[in-house]
């Protein structure tokens, strides 16, 4: 049934306000925006160095399979896609991103007609998502979070069209993009269940019956990949993923709720977090009598009940919560509450994390400046290793990171690893013969010390604005005629 909220405007010209504009013009300037906003995203997307995640993301899109130990295949099939039509670049590997942020935010716009009865609902939660640094900065990356939420925005849209027609066939379309978020990201199941209590406690829904079935088939045939694969490795991903949830330090639970709650304020900026929690309020409040508030408010209290929970046994990483993200933007654009200031301020922010990126205007020191951490001179780094190396040398890397991004800039270069994980990418063990460990300066070697040479003087450095940022050591490797590593890319 559609919802329409007394606090929500009448008129889509008037909940359109960003920056306090209004007019018949509102529509074509929020749209606008939009394409600007992913064109400057491809833009960002072609300047900023590959990551070493990205890297492995990438090396995993090198040999495609239904799944991988961290992580369902999603994001390797979205980079093969890319980089199959724009080149191994950082253009090809990313290209996904901001062009998923773009179609995604179609699909919220048109959820928020469907769901909120009315389409200026759907264009303030697209707003709202947007102007998060967590779709901002993180549509311009390769990372699973990125189809994640493009597929859950997707699901919202299939639950509207099944609200808004009254036809249970829609269920379909929610169980396949429900499975198809799972093959992005495991925490979609969280949503998942949400969305199945509210079926199971909505009368009207739970007579949809054999419909309600057919969902949950199509979502197991959509993630069909994921379980073969698990099943084929003794479960593998499920068990790394999974065995997170039996660890219990409640002493530290409240630093790491703090840093979940600090985490949460930072990626969505902190007006629009604000929103967002007057938002989930306000669906709460009305959820023991209107579908739309509960159902929006089981799609986001299962998850963070389940972050919660986790929090009392270990750290929730920063980016877990996104799985919220599109459902928690409609919550908030419901409450017809002005969202232009939020918004700027979101956009605004976003701006100079970019900025800070790319330029460093602000001389942050490594520890500080993340964004240049992770981006910066890495294909120098590659190149200069290899320079110290006599001909013929290979090069080791423990760190499977650090074993990527060097496989990924030294295309013709010989990089060895010994993280078991390769084993699940089916990396072709050798013997690298002549070989140097590369490890931070700060790092001790893993490796049994029969096998380590003499230091080499020389240290390679990573720059940052010209000075060392990360500076690497290299340790001459004598291994034994029987030790094989994994052999990349």
């Amino acid at each position: 049934m559609p919802l329409r909220s007394s606090g929500a405007e009448s008129s889509d010209a008037e909940a359109l306000r960003f920056w306090r504009f209004d007019g018949p013009h509102a529509v074509w300037l929020f749209w606008g925006l939009l394409v600007g906003l992913t064109l400057l995203r491809l833009a960002l997307a072609a300047s900023l160095g590959v990551t070493p995640d990205e890297a492995y993301y990438w090396l995993w899109s090198r040999g495609l399979q239904g799944g991988y130990l961290d992580h369902p295949p999603m994001i390797a099939l979205w980079i093969r896609l890319g980089t199959t039509l724009f080149g191994e670049g950082p253009l090809g590997i990313r290209i996904g991103g901001p062009l998923s942020a773009l179609f995604g935010s179609v699909a919220l716009c048109w959820a928020g007609r469907d769901l909120l009865a009315s389409r200026a609902a759907g264009y303030r939660a697209a707003l709202l998502l947007n102007a998060t640094l967590m779709l901002g900065l993180g549509s311009a990356t390769a990372t699973p979070d990125t189809p994640l939420v493009f597929f859950l925005a997707w699901v919202l849209w299939a639950l509207g069209r099944l609200i808004a027609t009254g036809k249970p066939i829609w269920w379909l379309a929610v169980g396949v993009f429900f499975g198809l978020a799972f093959d992005s990201k495991y925490t979609a199941v969280l949503p998942a269940l949400g969305c199945g209590i509210w079926a199971l406690g909505t009368p009207a829904i739970r007579r949809h019956g054999l419909w309600l079935v057919g969902g949950c088939v199509a979502g197991l045939v959509a993630i069909t990949p994921v379980l073969a694969w698990n099943a084929a490795h003794h479960w593998a991903s499920f068990v790394k993923q999974g065995g997170r949830a039996g660890d219990w330090h409640p002493l530290r639970a409240l630093n790491f709720l703090a840093e979940l709650t600090g985490g949460q304020i930072g990626l969505a900026t902190p007006l629009i977090f604000i929103l967002f929690g007057i938002g989930l309020v306000w669906c709460l409040k009305r959820s023991g009598t209107q579908s739309v508030p509960r159902l929006l408010a089981c799609l986001c209290v299962v998850p963070i009940a389940v972050f919660v929970q986790h929090a009392f046994g270990g750290r929730v990483q920063a980016n877990w919560p996104v799985v919220l993200y599109p459902a928690v933007a409609l919550a908030a654009a419901a409450t017809g509450r002005r969202i232009g200031l939020a918004c700027g301020l979101g956009l605004v922010l976003t701006g100079l994390v970019t900025l800070q990126g790319i330029a460093a205007p602000v001389p942050l020191s490594a520890h500080h400046d993340v964004i240049a951490r992770q981006t910066a001179d890495w294909s120098g780094l590659s190149e200069r290793l290899h320079k110290e190396l006599p001909d013929g040398e290979a090069l080791v890397a423990g760190d499977y990171a650090l074993a990527s991004i060097l496989a990924y800039q030294g295309p013709g270069h010989r990089v060895f690893s010994y993280d078991k994980r390769w084993a699940f990418l089916k990396r072709d063990l050798q013997h690298p013969n002549s070989a140097a460990l590369v490890l931070r300066e700060s790092e001790t070697p893993d490796l049994p010390a029969s096998w380590l040479g003499p230091e080499r003087a020389r240290r390679v450095c990573r720059m940052l604005r010209g000075a060392p940022m990360i500076c690497y050591k290299l340790i001459p490797l004598s291994l034994p005629a029987d030790t094989q590593m994994y052999r990349l890319p």
